[in-house]
Protein backbone atom coordinates (compact mmCIF):
# COMPACT_ATOMS: atom_id res chain seq x y z
CA UNK A 1 0.00 0.00 0.00
CA UNK A 2 1.36 2.97 -0.76
CA UNK A 3 1.00 5.87 1.27
CA UNK A 4 -0.85 9.28 -0.09
CA UNK A 5 0.36 12.41 -0.68
CA UNK A 6 0.20 14.68 2.34
CA UNK A 7 -1.78 17.63 1.37
CA UNK A 8 -2.99 20.93 3.62
CA UNK A 9 -6.48 19.62 4.45
CA UNK A 10 -8.43 20.81 7.63
CA UNK A 11 -11.66 20.54 9.34
CA UNK A 12 -14.21 18.34 7.49
CA UNK A 13 -11.90 18.15 4.51
CA UNK A 14 -9.18 16.61 6.78
CA UNK A 15 -11.58 14.51 9.06
CA UNK A 16 -13.13 12.86 6.26
CA UNK A 17 -9.58 11.85 4.93
CA UNK A 18 -8.93 9.97 8.16
CA UNK A 19 -12.43 8.54 8.04
CA UNK A 20 -11.73 6.92 4.56
CA UNK A 21 -8.55 5.91 5.35
CA UNK A 22 -9.36 4.36 8.31
CA UNK A 23 -12.90 2.35 6.93
CA UNK A 24 -10.11 1.13 3.76
CA UNK A 25 -7.64 0.04 6.62
CA UNK A 26 -10.94 -1.88 8.54
CA UNK A 27 -12.11 -3.69 5.63
CA UNK A 28 -8.56 -4.68 3.99
CA UNK A 29 -6.96 -5.57 7.13
CA UNK A 30 -9.49 -5.84 9.82
CA UNK A 31 -9.62 -4.09 13.28
CA UNK A 32 -6.48 -5.89 14.43
CA UNK A 33 -4.95 -4.11 12.09
CA UNK A 34 -5.87 -0.54 12.79
CA UNK A 35 -3.61 1.91 13.99
CA UNK A 36 -3.13 5.50 14.35
CA UNK A 37 0.14 4.99 12.75
CA UNK A 38 -1.42 2.92 9.41
CA UNK A 39 -4.23 5.20 9.30
CA UNK A 40 -2.34 8.40 9.21
CA UNK A 41 0.25 6.97 6.64
CA UNK A 42 -2.82 5.92 4.33
CA UNK A 43 -4.58 9.33 5.17
CA UNK A 44 -1.36 11.46 4.43
CA UNK A 45 -1.53 13.10 7.81
CA UNK A 46 -0.10 12.75 11.57
CA UNK A 47 -1.17 10.22 14.78
CA UNK A 48 -1.38 13.32 16.81
CA UNK A 49 -3.40 14.80 14.53
CA UNK A 50 -6.04 11.92 14.65
CA UNK A 51 -5.64 11.42 18.42
CA UNK A 52 -7.00 14.75 18.62
CA UNK A 53 -9.93 14.12 17.14
CA UNK A 54 -10.51 9.99 18.67
CA UNK A 55 -8.75 9.07 21.33
CA UNK A 56 -9.04 5.58 20.73
CA UNK A 57 -8.84 3.14 17.67
CA UNK A 58 -12.14 1.95 18.70
CA UNK A 59 -13.70 5.66 18.55
CA UNK A 60 -11.91 5.51 15.41
CA UNK A 61 -13.35 2.79 13.89
CA UNK A 62 -16.92 3.55 14.95
CA UNK A 63 -16.41 6.81 13.24
CA UNK A 64 -14.95 5.52 10.13
CA UNK A 65 -18.42 3.01 10.04
CA UNK A 66 -21.05 6.08 10.74
CA UNK A 67 -19.37 7.70 8.12
CA UNK A 68 -19.31 5.20 5.56
CA UNK A 69 -23.41 5.04 6.52
CA UNK A 70 -23.54 8.45 6.18
CA UNK A 71 -22.13 9.14 2.56
CA UNK A 72 -23.75 5.79 1.32
CA UNK A 73 -27.59 6.41 2.36
CA UNK A 74 -30.23 3.84 2.02
CA UNK A 75 -32.71 5.05 -1.04
CA UNK A 76 -36.38 5.00 -0.15
CA UNK A 77 -38.18 3.16 -3.10
CA UNK A 78 -41.62 4.53 -3.88
CA UNK A 79 -42.83 1.47 -6.58
CA UNK A 80 -46.96 1.83 -5.54
CA UNK A 81 -47.19 -0.73 -3.04
CA UNK A 82 -45.74 -1.60 0.22
CA UNK A 83 -44.55 -5.30 -0.07
CA UNK A 84 -42.65 -4.05 -3.62
CA UNK A 85 -41.20 -1.04 -1.29
CA UNK A 86 -40.22 -3.23 1.43
CA UNK A 87 -38.71 -5.90 -0.93
CA UNK A 88 -36.08 -3.16 -2.41
CA UNK A 89 -35.59 -1.59 0.21
CA UNK A 90 -34.11 -4.85 1.94
CA UNK A 91 -32.37 -5.74 -1.52
CA UNK A 92 -30.56 -2.38 -1.46
CA UNK A 93 -29.11 -3.32 2.36
CA UNK A 94 -28.35 -6.44 1.15
CA UNK A 95 -26.45 -4.46 -1.58
CA UNK A 96 -24.80 -2.07 0.86
CA UNK A 97 -24.04 -4.07 3.55
CA UNK A 98 -22.48 -7.31 2.38
CA UNK A 99 -19.39 -6.27 3.34
CA UNK A 100 -20.30 -4.60 6.67
CA UNK A 101 -22.02 -7.38 7.71
CA UNK A 102 -19.29 -9.52 7.33
CA UNK A 103 -16.86 -6.79 9.13
CA UNK A 104 -18.56 -6.30 11.98
CA UNK A 105 -19.37 -10.17 12.49
CA UNK A 106 -16.18 -11.82 12.29
CA UNK A 107 -13.05 -8.69 11.64
CA UNK A 108 -14.73 -6.76 14.55
CA UNK A 109 -14.50 -9.62 17.32
CA UNK A 110 -10.81 -8.05 18.80
CA UNK A 111 -13.43 -4.43 19.10
CA UNK A 112 -15.84 -6.39 20.67
CA UNK A 113 -13.61 -7.72 23.29
CA UNK A 114 -11.69 -4.71 23.76
CA UNK A 115 -14.89 -2.14 24.63
CA UNK A 116 -16.74 -4.86 25.82
CA UNK A 117 -19.60 -4.16 23.91
CA UNK A 118 -21.76 -6.38 21.32
CA UNK A 119 -23.17 -6.27 17.36
CA UNK A 120 -26.37 -4.93 18.91
CA UNK A 121 -24.21 -2.12 20.96
CA UNK A 122 -22.78 -1.27 17.80
CA UNK A 123 -25.40 -0.98 15.81
CA UNK A 124 -27.20 1.29 17.64
CA UNK A 125 -24.20 3.86 17.03
CA UNK A 126 -23.75 3.17 13.20
CA UNK A 127 -26.98 2.76 12.00
CA UNK A 128 -30.24 4.87 12.41
CA UNK A 129 -31.72 5.70 8.96
CA UNK A 130 -33.06 2.21 8.09
CA UNK A 131 -36.09 2.83 11.07
CA UNK A 132 -36.18 5.97 9.65
CA UNK A 133 -36.78 4.94 6.04
CA UNK A 134 -39.09 2.08 7.10
CA UNK A 135 -41.18 4.71 8.65
CA UNK A 136 -41.40 6.48 5.31
CA UNK A 137 -42.12 3.34 3.41
CA UNK A 138 -44.99 2.88 6.10
CA UNK A 139 -46.48 6.15 6.20
CA UNK A 140 -46.95 6.16 2.68
CA UNK A 141 -48.65 2.61 2.64
CA UNK A 142 -50.96 4.28 5.05
CA UNK A 143 -51.88 6.63 2.78
CA UNK A 144 -52.58 4.26 0.08
CA UNK A 145 -54.89 2.79 2.28
CA UNK A 146 -53.04 -0.82 2.15
CA UNK A 147 -52.62 -0.74 6.30
CA UNK A 148 -54.51 1.13 8.79
CA UNK A 149 -53.49 4.27 10.33
CA UNK A 150 -52.75 3.05 13.63
CA UNK A 151 -48.96 3.10 15.86
CA UNK A 152 -46.69 0.51 14.79
CA UNK A 153 -44.03 -0.84 17.39
CA UNK A 154 -40.56 0.50 16.99
CA UNK A 155 -39.40 -3.80 16.81
CA UNK A 156 -41.59 -4.49 14.05
CA UNK A 157 -40.71 -1.01 12.02
CA UNK A 158 -37.15 -2.34 12.26
CA UNK A 159 -37.58 -6.37 11.93
CA UNK A 160 -37.79 -6.44 8.35
CA UNK A 161 -34.10 -5.04 8.49
CA UNK A 162 -33.18 -6.74 12.33
CA UNK A 163 -33.79 -10.56 10.49
CA UNK A 164 -32.27 -9.55 7.05
CA UNK A 165 -29.04 -8.46 9.12
CA UNK A 166 -29.11 -11.64 11.23
CA UNK A 167 -29.50 -13.53 8.29
CA UNK A 168 -26.25 -12.07 6.40
CA UNK A 169 -24.19 -12.20 9.72
CA UNK A 170 -25.24 -15.99 10.46
CA UNK A 171 -24.14 -17.40 7.03
CA UNK A 172 -21.76 -14.58 6.29
CA UNK A 173 -23.22 -14.26 2.52
CA UNK A 174 -25.80 -12.05 0.76
CA UNK A 175 -29.34 -12.56 1.69
CA UNK A 176 -30.72 -14.30 -1.59
CA UNK A 177 -34.39 -12.92 -3.18
CA UNK A 178 -36.01 -15.91 -2.08
CA UNK A 179 -34.94 -15.03 1.70
CA UNK A 180 -36.09 -11.32 1.38
CA UNK A 181 -39.38 -12.83 0.04
CA UNK A 182 -39.93 -14.98 3.01
CA UNK A 183 -39.28 -11.89 5.56
CA UNK A 184 -41.72 -10.00 3.38
CA UNK A 185 -44.21 -11.92 2.87
CA UNK A 186 -44.51 -14.74 5.55
CA UNK A 187 -43.66 -12.25 8.72
CA UNK A 188 -43.69 -8.45 8.45
CA UNK A 189 -47.05 -7.67 5.92
CA UNK A 190 -48.89 -9.71 8.28
CA UNK A 191 -47.54 -8.33 11.58
CA UNK A 192 -48.52 -4.95 10.08
CA UNK A 193 -51.95 -5.76 8.76
CA UNK A 194 -50.97 -5.46 4.65
CA UNK A 195 -54.12 -5.61 2.21
CA UNK A 196 -53.08 -5.01 -1.19
CA UNK A 197 -55.59 -1.92 -2.59
CA UNK A 198 -58.09 -3.44 -4.93
CA UNK A 199 -57.15 -3.06 -8.93
CA UNK A 200 -58.47 -0.09 -10.39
Amino acid sequence: MIARKTERRRGEALEAAILVAAWETLIEQGYGNLTMEAVARRAGTSRPVIYRRWPNRAELAVAAMRHQMKVTPPTIPDTGNLRDDVVRLLQDVVARRTRMGTLISVELSEFFRETNSSPAELKTQIVSRDQRVMEVVLDRAIKRGEIDDQPIKPRIVSLPVDMLRNEMMMTLKPASDTVIAEIVDDLFLPLVGYRRPPAK
